[in-house]
């Protein structure tokens, strides 16, 4: 698995904000930039164990590339960085100090299906 073609997404199929920002990636990224995985698909609990993650639940966005794995708000700052349109953006975000960026992205995970809701399975069409 780990000699995949693109950057690899993994993400909660079941998280309304998580299906959110996919949709938004799917529409802003280039076509072949990101694969998406939800981490409830075969694929994604292949995924989550091959690189030491739980597989009951997901509690960050896991961005998997050349460089390694990235998550929390360095694994959304990458994605973002790597959207040509989106490179300054994630720039300006990176001058924040992790550990402010860390603990908006944990305290939006953590509230996130109170905030935005949940859903029996994906909601991203992928075709």
């Amino acid at each position: 698995m780990k000699n995949q073609r693109n950057d690899t997404i993994i993400f909660d199929g079941e998280c309304n904000l998580c299906n959110g920002v996919v949709g938004w990636l799917l529409k802003f990224a280039p076509k072949s930039l990101f694969s998406f995985v939800p981490f409830q698909s075969p694929q994604g609990q292949e995924l989550l164990l091959e690189y030491g993650f739980p597989t009951k639940s997901l509690d960050t966005i896991i961005l998997i590339d050349v460089n390694g794995v990235h998550t929390h708000s360095d694994g959304f700052l990458t994605v973002i960085g790597k959207i040509p349109k989106w490179k300054r953006f994630a720039a300006l975000l990176a001058f924040i100090p992790q550990m402010i960026r860390d603990f908006i992205y944990v305290t939006a995970s953590r509230n996130r299906f109170k905030w935005f809701g949940a859903s029996k399975s994906c909601t991203i069409n992928f075709v």
